[in-house]
């Protein structure tokens, strides 16, 4: 039997390459020949160069939303990349396309549209980013992770799914993650989770407030490349590491309590294993604002709390995580409610779906 044929794209941040990374893991390798499109230099390719999903790199310009000299150069850059999406596509005829966001995909997204080949979108925050913004025209179908997020797209062709999370989350082991972090079960475990680059104000807070933590919780902290503080090393209680990759679901099974940025995939994962969230967006000044309306839904959704980074200081975070562990019980229930959606289930029998339609119409 013929194998279906399916193109992934999205790059730029690995938010916008772990979401199809869990797709991936879940198609029928038998049913399914499936690549990716992505930047030459892109975290994409890092990611998917872990996989054996063959790769295929263009040239991606950045879109900007405010004037800068780049912009006329990226142009051509864009303009190049569809050219190669083009050809790529030509060669490849795949019976779907199925976009993240990114730059790079929205020359593989038109590309695609002008070859009449169905064009999947997802979209992770409450606004899309601007490669969404223009992407959209020419997708077929469009998903969200937020219910929100559907007001800014077309509604004939538009459904909230939440998130696709990583199957593997799902498998850890509370007994093996204490076991590795050598925690007990006296008290509760509070994993921090800020990222890399905008994990500097959340390690800070909790390093200077750490005695008054560890009174409550256990923590570990996965604090970003090159953030470890060597002076903490062997407190009682507390563990840090730049990254965790092996462990990660077993130290999320023995989580209790989480501090985390508002980045859509983080919290919606989190959500899914049904972690009360301590959620410390980024600024405005940091990001386009999207972190903050994800936390404001989710604190609304009764899902988590909310702590602006203007606002945190020692008191603060250590009253907001006294707050989050009185109300834990009913933020359980409701993520149980809001849980369990099979996001990834559903987008994969809607882009069979198409792709039967396609296998079964002229070529």
């Amino acid at each position: 039997m013929e194998k279906k044929k399916i193109m992934f794209t999205g790059g730029g941040s690995a938010g916008h390459v772990t979401p199809n990374i869990a797709i991936i893991n879940q198609m029928d390798k038998e049913k399914w020949d499936i690549q990716y499109i992505g930047s030459h230099e892109g975290i994409e390719k890092e990611l998917i160069g872990k996989t054996n999903i063959p790769y295929h790199g263009i040239s991606s310009g950045k879109l900007r939303r405010y004037f800068s000299l780049k912009n006329f150069t990226d142009i051509y850059r864009i303009q190049f990349g569809f050219l190669q999406a083009s050809s790529i596509l030509r060669k490849q005829k795949p019976d779907v396309v199925f976009s993240k966001g990114g730059f790079v995909t929205v020359p593989v997204v038109i590309a695609a549209r002008s070859l009449h080949i169905p064009v999947f979108l997802h979209e992770s925050d409450i606004t899309p980013g601007l490669a969404n913004k223009i992407a959209k025209r020419f997708a077929t179908r469009i998903f969200t992770s937020f219910d929100e997020a559907a007001a800014h797209f077309p509604q004939e062709k538009t459904k909230a799914v939440g998130t696709p999370i990583r199957k593997e989350l799902f498998e850890g082991d509370a007994e093996k993650g204490r076991g590795f972090l050598k925690f007990t079960k006296e008290k509760p475990v509070l994993a921090i989770m800020g990222g890399s680059l905008g994990a500097r104000k959340i390690n800070e807070t909790v390093r200077e407030g750490l005695s008054g933590l560890l009174e409550q919780f256990q923590i570990v902290h996965i604090c970003g490349k090159g953030n470890v503080d060597e002076s903490l090393e062997g407190t009682p209680g507390y563990k840090q590491f730049e990254y965790v990759h092996d462990e990660l679901s077993d130290i999320l099974a023995a989580t209790d309590y989480m501090i985390t940025r508002g980045g859509s995939n983080a919290i919606f994962e989190f959500l899914n294993l049904r972690i009360p969230m301590l959620i410390i967006p980024l600024t405005r000044q940091q990001s386009r604002g999207d972190q903050i309306l994800n936390a404001k839904s989710f604190e609304k959704k009764g899902y988590a709390y909310m702590l602006e980074e203007e606002d945190l200081s020692q008191a603060s975070l250590l009253q907001k995580l006294t707050d989050l562990r009185g109300a834990a019980d009913g933020m359980k229930e409701k993520m149980e409610e809001a849980a369990g959606k099979n996001t990834v289930e559903q987008i994969i029998e809607e882009i069979e779906a198409a792709a039967d339609r396609r296998k079964g119409g002229p070529k």
